[in-house]
């Protein structure tokens, strides 16, 4: 069962980089595509290797392709490293293509998730036949002119006034006669649909349109011999790759992107009403603004970076510093994580608690604004920075104790019953006087009067996360107090919760094997000395062991962990912590409900830069 454990903790990990790995190539692609209309990531190393790369249609100007690309990357995320088995994705636009992949592709020619899309409507009438044979022709034709003229085409073959208009491109990477073998194979392909209106043929190394409508942009780097308006895209086309199958999506046809683009702006003013954000100017901020105030986003305002998104200083016009958090990506994930920071949230205020200042929704991506914490997080203070005098046992005292009462808060005292459900060291931030500010809320869940329990897909830090949420999905507020419970055992030792760690044993087996004993305290932060309150220490590692304990029903309520701290409440005596023996796992399963779904699916994961995230689709 150790090597079992073992095993699933270095799979778990490795899962963490790759994902890590690809969100840092998405980022550092989308840059390189907005100055020279396409790019080539990797990022990585070894099996852990991530290659992306995309690239715009070279019909379209520069402001067309940063907003193609803006919206086909908000797609990727339907095929996350691991999701369904897949460690590669693509996407298709009519104006632009993303891919991602665990080996070097960028020279691929064809592959086995080559495909062809057919529009469903046949051309009918009178001009059947001559469609279809200008069509012929204008495919052939375009297999051969692209290449002559570097991987692109676009263009018309109009006969008896029926026309048949062409697109073909090459991705930069190919070479010629890779380039010339792409295009072959799309003409082929391209065949089946010539007696519909539309046709694609979506190929490793290219991409091959023909239509009965003008669909690209005879003003950009064109070679079409006819004329025509700008009709920019008319549809939005999605392929995932897997190991075994690919998924092809398809939206809605016929739709022009101006079109499109109102209807995107619709829904973003929609979900701005739904926020209540329309009427209430004092939480809305410009995006302009935001982007001057953080100098652009630049590195060196950059705060941190989670599973959801990147954190930035800034400095805005009235002179008052803030942290602005841009969001990844524009997905359903997306929208959870907005409406949880910025609808759920905003009705709740404690001194322990981050507090939303106000949110963007008119630029291209969303972006949170916070106030700004100064110390950073907790994680940074007692790990990272080493500009700081090591944390004191009150200091130590008073972050817990403020935790737990913010924690005391959400759950039992505020008007809404809100789970973090991502308690740990990094989302907690500290102000000058080191009074604790509970972050990052974007995981977090309302929890229904009415319910013992909700079922729903895991999310957490590895090392924080409940085993009965970990195993069954099974959250209650007694997660958030597992979570709290590594954090307070982590503060007071000063050394993190190695529980998923091939090279070391957990702290929690280290302060359980020492509690009872004479030496119980030993395992407090030696940069203390004997500078601390040992019988408070010994009081606090003790509570800290009851948050932990594998049976959730057995861990004390948040307040109830605030009334042990401050001496009014006497402390039960804890049980054994989980995952610290071979069959602690069975045990731990026997604990769980026979009756609840197992929700250990296939997973997506996220990482962030201190610790191993996961999440699972919803």
């Amino acid at each position: 069962m150790t090597t079992f454990i073992s095993n699933l903790s270095l799979l778990l990990l490795q899962r963490s980089l790759v994902v890590t790995n690809f969100l840092a190539a998405m980022d550092a692609v989308s840059p390189l595509v907005e100055a020279k209309g396409y790019g080539q990531v990797v990022n990585g190393t070894g099996n852990l290797t991530v290659y992306a790369y995309g690239e715009c249609m070279k019909d379209l100007d520069k402001k067309d392709c940063d907003l193609c690309f803006a919206q086909i990357k908000a797609k990727v995320p339907r095929c996350l490293p691991f999701q369904r088995g897949t460690r590669g994705g693509r996407v298709f636009s009519d104006g632009c293509f993303i891919r991602y992949d665990e080996y070097n592709f960028f020279n691929e020619t064809l592959s086995s998730q080559d495909v062809t899309n057919c529009s469903n409507k046949e051309i009918t009438g009178v001009n059947r036949t001559l469609f279809r044979a200008n069509a012929a022709e204008l495919v052939k034709f375009m297999s051969v002119e692209a290449v002559r003229n570097g991987g692109f085409y676009a263009g018309f073959v109009d006969r008896r006034n029926v026309t048949a208009h062409g697109l073909a491109q090459c991705w930069e990477p190919l070479t010629r006669s890779g380039c010339a073998e792409c295009l072959s194979k799309a003409s082929e392909q391209i065949g089946s649909c010539l007696g519909k209106e539309e046709g694609r043929a979506l190929n490793a190394g290219c991409y091959m349109r023909f239509s009965n409508l003008k669909f690209y942009n005879n003003s950009g780097n064109s070679t079409s011999d006819g004329n025509g308006g700008h009709n920019h895209l008319a549809v939005i086309l999605a392929v995932t790759s897997s190991v075994v199958a690919f998924v092809l999506l398809v939206s809605a046809l016929g739709f022009l992107y101006k079109k499109k683009r109102a209807k995107k702006l619709r829904e973003k003013k929609q979900l701005g009403s739904l926020f209540m954000l329309a009427n209430k100017s004092d939480l809305c901020f410009s995006y302009e603004n935001l982007e001057r105030a953080t100098d652009y986003f630049s590195d060196k305002n950059k705060l941190g970076q989670g599973g959801s998104g990147s954190v930035f200083k800034g400095v805005l016009s009235n002179g008052k510093t803030v942290a602005v958090k841009r969001l990844f990506f524009n997905t359903k994930q997306w929208v959870d994580h907005f409406f949880n920071e910025v609808n759920l949230i905003s009705q709740i205020d404690h001194k322990n608690l981050v507090k939303l200042l106000g949110c963007s929704i008119t630029g291209p991506e969303s972006l949170l604004v916070y106030e700004y914490i100064a110390n950073q997080s907790l994680h940074d203070y007692l790990f990272v920075r080493q500009d700081v005098q090591p944390l004191s046992w009150a200091k130590r005292f008073k972050i817990i104790l403020g935790t737990a009462e913010g924690m005391a808060y959400l759950h039992e005292e505020s008007n809404l019953r809100i789970i973090h459900r991502d308690i740990k060291l990094s989302n907690i931030l500290l102000e000058h006087d080191f009074t604790p500010r509970i972050a990052d809320f974007g995981l977090a869940r309302l929890f229904p009067e009415d319910k013992t329990h909700i079922s729903t897909a895991i999310a957490g830090t590895l090392g924080y996360m409940a085993p009965e949420y970990v195993v069954r999905g099974k959250l209650t507020e007694k997660a958030d107090v597992y979570s709290f419970g590594v954090l307070m055992i982590e503060v007071i030792t000063g050394r993190r919760n190695n529980a998923f760690s091939q090279d070391s044993s957990s702290i929690l087996q280290t302060v359980w094997r020492l509690y009872g004993t004479s030496n119980f305290v030993q395992v407090v932060d030696p940069v203390l000395g004997d500078n601390f309150n040992k019988m408070e220490a010994s009081r606090l590692l003790e509570i800290g062991l009851l948050c932990v304990q594998a049976a959730f029903d057995q861990r004390p309520a948040m307040s109830a962990v605030v009334k042990m701290m401050k001496g009014s409440l006497e402390i039960p005596t804890p049980t054994q912590p989980p995952f610290l023996n071979p069959g602690s796992v069975l045990e731990m399963r026997k604990m769980m409900s026979p009756t609840m779904e197992d929700q250990s699916q296939s997973s997506g994961w996220r990482s962030d830069n201190i610790s191993e995230s996961f999440f699972e689709p919803r």
